[in-house]
């Protein structure tokens, strides 16, 4: 199970009682702000694309959406989502729980610009009824990111 392949990453920092599991569904930005009661836009969203044929997540703040000429400009490509079944082969989680923990090699993690408005974030956790608050410094760290990306409409 996904979630625990997070909660053993999270464990190498002993940082594995930060996760929160839900009785509810939290997977969708609108159902994780409502399970963690705060504002949609803190929902760290992980996105799953494909790239010359690879696969990258940009993670983005909760109410944010791509900018189709910037994700361009940025990587060289059309958005191209990756399909439910690709998420879960290509990323290592199901839609609803993809996050940037605990993900297949080689599978590239950049960071939205409109995360930097927040002090701290709720990533998912490998489930569809989980997630991780973190600092920025901290999901900068734990995310592995290749840095900062500026994807979005409006930031």
């Amino acid at each position: 199970m996904a979630i625990e392949k997070v909660r053993t990453y999270f464990k190498s920092f002993g940082m594995e009682d930060r996760i929160q599991e839900f009785a509810v569904s939290s997977a969708t930005v609108e159902l994780a702000a409502a399970a963690l009661h705060c504002a949609p836009q803190r929902i760290a969203k992980s996105l799953s694309f494909l790239v010359k044929e690879h696969a990258i997540l940009v993670v983005t703040a909760g109410d944010a959406k791509v900018d189709n000429a910037k994700y361009k400009a940025q990587f060289g490509a059309k958005a191209k989502m990756l399909s439910p079944d690709e998420v879960e082969t290509m990323i290592g989680h199901a839609v609803g729980g993809v996050c940037p923990f605990a993900i297949e090699e080689g599978v590239e993690v950049w960071l939205d610009v409109s995360l930097q408005r927040f002090e701290t974030v709720f990533p998912a956790c490998g489930s569809s009824n989980s997630a991780i608050e973190l600092t920025i410094p901290e999901l900068e760290k734990y995310a592995g990111s290749l840095g900062w990306v500026d994807v979005c409409k409006g930031y």
